[in-house]
């Protein structure tokens, strides 16, 4: 058969797990950075090397998880293998970040203020990329074709089961009715009678431990978790955060009110650390009033049923806390605010799940860990 000059498409295409893989990096990032942290605090800073000079620093681990997860998918062309490199990579990147206060500074100072806030920082950089990869997209027929051939390998592990039968055939489907470029119509047809053949083996679908948990939870939540059961938590989570948001700069000021100088008062009660943090310190003061207003509005707004108006305003509020008032907070408190940090990630979670639920629910994305 005589072949044509054609000019190879290069156009990436994202996996259609990519969101998956990417939230497990977030978390083993997340945690072990925690744990790192804490069990430094506890244990009281030991050097692995004692009194012999040597000292191994955490970051040599971290940079020994990412070599692996850089080889795993370089060898081995199993699905399995992107979790698990999620995962390590995740764990490295902890590690190896968890240490930049050292490599920024001449004393090599792992205490070093600024250390915290950029590793929140790009934690929040690779949040932001968790949200934009998870947004609904327009798949083409290619990449339709992409996603089914990697579920085909579950055929040839011979664990291809009736719902993944089924996902893999609407998309061939898709790519057989609306496949500009021919040949890709042409392959769609052929890999549907595959999936149509007798000799096709077709397990049946055993809910993996993550599964059952999930589908617990979503019967819990239906069952307990009512949009009035689920307004009033969030009325009172943000009226609580807006509060406290507010009653730090409320206090400060009160005990600045009758300071000839207000930067040796700061001092004094151990808010600052040098003069120089006096306007770092003024600029926490008015975010963190900023956004305890917003929230504090979006309270009335939900108290008033107005869900839409009152869920964006308290997710502006949660997102801007978030994003740069936290960024202030840990320069001063370092990570003695991890859990607080934690604890409103939860929360702004749980604001974006209420809008799904009953404000703008929608389809979830096609996912091969569905």
């Amino acid at each position: 058969m005589p072949t044509q000059p054609r000019q190879s498409i290069r156009k990436p295409v994202r996996r259609s797990e990519a969101d998956d893989d990417i939230l497990l990096m977030l978390l083993s990032f997340a945690a072990s950075v925690v744990v790192t942290r804490v069990f430094l605090q506890l244990a009281g800073f030991p050097q692995l090397g004692g009194s012999s000079g040597l000292h191994i620093a955490h970051l040599l681990w971290g940079g020994l998880l990412l070599y692996i997860a850089t080889l795993l998918p370089l060898i081995f062309a199993n699905q399995w293998v992107y979790p698990l490199t999620a995962i390590l990579s995740g764990i490295g990147v902890g590690l190896f970040i968890d240490e930049v206060g050292k490599f920024i500074t001449a004393t090599n100072d792992y205490f070093y203020p600024a250390a915290a806030p950029i590793i929140y920082g790009f934690f929040l950089l690779t949040v932001l990329l968790y949200f934009q990869i998870r947004r609904r997209r327009s798949v083409d027929s290619r990449s339709e074709l992409y996603y089914a051939l990697t579920e085909l390998t579950e055929a040839i592990d011979q664990d291809l089961d009736m719902i993944e039968k089924e996902r893999i055939e609407q998309r061939l489907i898709k790519v057989k009715n609306n496949a500009a470029v021919p040949v890709q119509a042409q392959l769609a047809q052929e890999l549907l009678d595959f999936l149509h053949s007798d000799q096709l083996i077709v397990v049946e679908h055993r809910p993996t431990w993550l599964e059952r948990q999930l589908t617990r939870l979503k019967r819990f939540e239906a069952r307990y978790f009512t949009q009035p059961v689920h307004r009033a938590l969030l009325i009172a989570g943000m009226l609580l955060f807006g509060i406290l948001a507010l009653s730090e700069p409320v206090r400060i000021l009160a005990a600045l009110q009758n300071a000839g100088d207000p930067t040796a008062r700061l001092l004094q009660l151990d808010l600052i650390r040098s003069p120089y943090e006096t306007g770092w310190f003024a600029l926490r003061m008015f975010l963190q009033t900023l956004a305890g207003g917003t929230l504090l509005v979006s309270v009335v707004l939900l108290i008033l049923k107005q869900d839409r108006r009152g869920v964006l305003s308290g997710l502006i509020g949660m997102l801007f806390y978030l994003i740069t008032v936290n960024l202030v907070i840990l320069y001063f408190d370092q990570f003695t605010y991890i859990l607080a940090t934690v604890i409103e990630f939860g929360f702004f979670m749980s604001m974006l799940r209420y809008r799904r639920r009953f404000i703008a629910p929608r389809e979830p994305a096609p996912s091969l860990h569905q």
